[in-house]
């Protein structure tokens, strides 16, 4: 008998979207975080604050990002769901 992995909604908000610079930034929130990112997209390096739970949301935002990218528009609001509890 398989146990299932519980499931986490993240919300994400493009705030700024800067194709010159390569840069989209934003809000991310599940039901116990929120987080700002900014994701250099050019260099593939994503930054997220604060530090507090950063490296649950990591990985899966920045999977989503890229998946994405050019489907994301500054004011959108997007959400995904992760396995596992964040």
């Amino acid at each position: 008998m398989s146990r299932r992995l519980p499931q986490t909604n993240v919300n994400v908000r493009v705030l700024r979207q800067s194709w010159q610079m390569g840069r989209l930034e934003g809000e991310v929130q599940t039901s116990h975080y929120e987080w700002t990112f900014v994701w250099d997209f050019r260099r593939g390096h994503l930054a997220i604050e604060p530090s507090r739970g950063r490296a649950l949301i990591k990985e899966p935002l920045g999977r989503f990002l890229e998946a994405k990218d050019y489907q994301l528009e500054p004011g959108g609001d997007y959400s995904f769901t992760i396995r596992g509890e964040v």
